[in-house]
């Protein structure tokens, strides 16, 4: 037998086997929708375990939201979720989106993750890695239906870093750190790949063309509302709405709003903040849609909703947005506390202390362990993760467990923050703003509407938490008015769970609680150079980091540098990787993609304008498995290959 022959037949058939098995993997995985394992889940014979919401602003400032005590922008609905339940006045996040998502989804610290550097750019080939267990996959374990609405910026580059394959049931969104509010087009950050740019929005992993030109508040608020009117309200449901807002779109663009909303604002004179305003009022509008389909289906009763933003606005600099963090100091991307003091509220019937501003310390990475003990998992079963349990201080009003936060140790951008007790320590900072930046909300600025509690009360959220306008409401309300309320008492949909019905003195109260001023004259302030030497604030006394204390409490500073070289000791490296051009989606039917699929066929597939359109897809596929098997039969022929032949021993 001529073993050459032999050699290449069983090439040709391992191909054609190939071929076959590569064809039916793209089209079982990828063009049909993506099986969901089944969860063999039977309710349990105990009280159901709550629905979990969270809603995460992006790039949101401290002064962007009215519970913080500005009358620039009203924020009715971002109100009544807090005043209803709990400002998280000391609430601390990382100063950059990758990093806080990743604290979030994990409970750990992103210096123990590699992911405590800038962000993840659309060409790097890295994600939040998958040796972590994040927290849709805790929850699918006890039985929860899980749901992403939005922005992921997790990785993507194997679809193994996508949403649907990190825990979450189904997603729909964009998976890069930014997008055009209408057009959905990204656009590569990276100087070196700024060129790239190209469309990010999907459902699961299909490109969700028909999405263009619709608005991303709107198209997120509205998939939201859907997931929860279709919810079987006997299974817990964990809800991630992770907005655009108030992220800028592409560096070369202005933020985006419908012009109608923008008009609401003509009393504000910055034309830019103006727009950030009704962005801002999208987002409002948003939280209230989503409370109000929560009470509609009656799972309001058992729900635990959060509303907070991922770091400060970026009031300058790259993608700036012209959020606003006054008065405090700094911006996204700075160790200050306008980067990392993050905009943060809970509500839930279950919280028995509610109608307060809590000062207790809380960092981003709290979220796993706080809301898996609320969902009836004991922080002893999560391992080695760096966040506290914090649900039964938030429930009762216990002292918190945490002291101490490490919000970041940066060697690549040669900076440290950390906070312990009321004291505040920074060696080195990035290159954004250290500056007092953002609108106060001024005259100066444009003469705001005075502030209407009512208008928060009779709010969609502040409606759907009381359940009903009490008589006293009513009352208060044709006083002010001066014209009759119709009461509305819906014995039907009645969802009054809590002991207190808001008021309008409640609201004035606690936004003047939660207002943070700086009091220190300019004859008190004591500069800080953190690239020079380390600067140390008493933030309880000084929130706004006007007076250095470094040179007059040494002790302090000895604590916090042999703090700062304890957790040293434990940090993992940065993961940041180089571009990698692979990812250019003008390779892809202009989409950004997972690029790094070793499926030779992958590409064929996402240049097909629409995925879901199956049978052109396998049109696609039907002509490479003929140029295959043409190839395969032309090999035989050139070869004069006698298949009668090949077993005699003379050949």
């Amino acid at each position: 037998m001529n073993l050459t022959l032999i050699l290449q037949l069983f090439t040709v058939l391992f191909l054609s086997e190939l071929i076959v098995t590569t064809v039916s993997t793209i089209f079982l995985t990828t063009l049909l929708p993506r099986p969901q394992v089944k969860i063999n889940f039977q309710p349990p014979k105990t009280k159901q375990k709550p629905h979990i919401i969270i809603i995460l602003a992006d790039d949101l400032g401290w002064n962007d939201v009215s519970f913080h005590g500005s009358d620039q922008i009203p924020t009715p609905n971002i109100d009544a979720l807090a005043c209803n339940g709990i400002i998280l006045n000391n609430h601390y996040v990382p100063a950059l989106c990758t990093p806080s998502r990743s604290a979030l989804m994990t409970g750990k610290n992103p210096i123990h993750l590699g992911m405590q550097h800038s962000v993840l750019y659309p060409t790097e080939p890295r994600g939040l890695p998958l040796s972590e267990k994040l927290l849709p996959q805790y929850l699918q374990e006890i039985g929860y239906k899980t749901h992403a609405v939005g922005k992921w910026h997790l990785g993507y580059f194997k679809k193994q870093y996508t949403p649907t394959y990190r825990g979450f049931d189904s997603h729909f969104g964009y998976w890069n750190g930014l997008e055009d509010y209408y057009t959905h087009i990204a656009q590569e950050p990276d100087p070196l790949y700024n060129e790239y740019k190209g469309f990010d929005m999907r459902r699961n992993l299909t490109v969700a063309w028909d999405t263009a030109g619709k608005y991303a508040t709107d198209l997120f608020t509205n998939e939201a509302v859907r997931l929860i009117n279709e919810h079987d309200t006997e299974r817990p449901m964990f809800l991630y709405l992770a907005h655009l807002a108030a992220h800028k779109g592409n560096e070369d663009q202005l933020l985006r709003a419908p012009d109608e909303e923008i008009a609401k604002f003509s009393y504000i004179l910055d034309p830019e903040r103006r727009i950030q305003a009704a962005v801002v009022s999208k987002l409002d509008q948003s939280v209230g849609d989503v409370m109000d389909a929560l009470r509609s289906r009656g799972m309001l009763k058992n729900s635990i909703v959060v509303f907070m933003s991922d770091n400060g606005a970026p009031t300058n600099g790259i993608l700036s947005n012209q959020g606003s963090n006054y008065p405090l100091r700094g911006i996204k991307n700075s160790p200050w506390e306008g980067g990392t003091r993050g905009v943060a509220a809970i509500w839930s019937p279950l919280i028995r202390k509610s109608k307060r501003v809590s000062n207790q310390m809380m960092f981003m990475s709290d979220w796993l362990p706080t809301l898996l003990s609320a969902a009836g998992v004991d922080r002893m079963q999560l391992g080695n993760i760096d966040g506290f349990d914090l649900w039964p201080s938030l429930v009762s009003g216990k002292i918190s467990p945490r002291s101490e936060i490490v919000i970041n140790i940066d060697d690549l951008a040669d900076y440290a923050a950390i906070r312990r007790g009321d004291f505040k320590y920074i060696i080195g900072q990035t290159e954004t703003g250290s500056a007092w930046l953002g609108a106060s909300g001024d005259p100066s600025e444009g003469v705001s509407p005075r502030y209407d509690p009512y208008k928060v009360l009779y709010s969609k959220t502040g409606v759907a938490i009381s359940g009903v306008i009490t008589a006293k409401q009513a009352m208060e309300l044709n006083e002010k008015k001066k014209e009759n309320i119709k009461i509305v008492y819906d014995t039907s949909s009645k969802t009054n769970f809590q002991e207190k019905i808001l008021t309008s003195e409640d609201i004035i109260e606690m936004r003047k609680k939660a207002q943070i001023k700086c009091n220190v004259t300019e004859k008190d302030k004591i500069p800080c150079e953190p690239m020079i030497a380390p600067c140390l604030f008493n933030i309880e006394q000084d929130p706004c980091e006007m007076v250095n204390l470094a040179g007059k409490s040494p002790l302090n500073l000895i604590i916090f540098e042999t703090i700062l070289i304890k957790h040293g000791l434990t940090v993992i490296p940065p993961s940041n990787l180089d571009g990698d051009p692979r990812s250019d989606p003008s390779l892809w039917n202009n989409t950004w993609t997972s690029w790094t699929e070793t499926n030779p066929l992958m590409l064929a597939y996402t240049n097909i304008k629409q995925p879901e359109d199956v049978n052109q897809a396998m049109t696609v596929i039907s002509i490479i498995f003929c140029v295959f098997l043409i190839g395969a039969i032309i090999v035989f022929k050139y070869q004069k290959i006698n298949l009668n032949n090949l077993g005699n021993p003379e050949h």
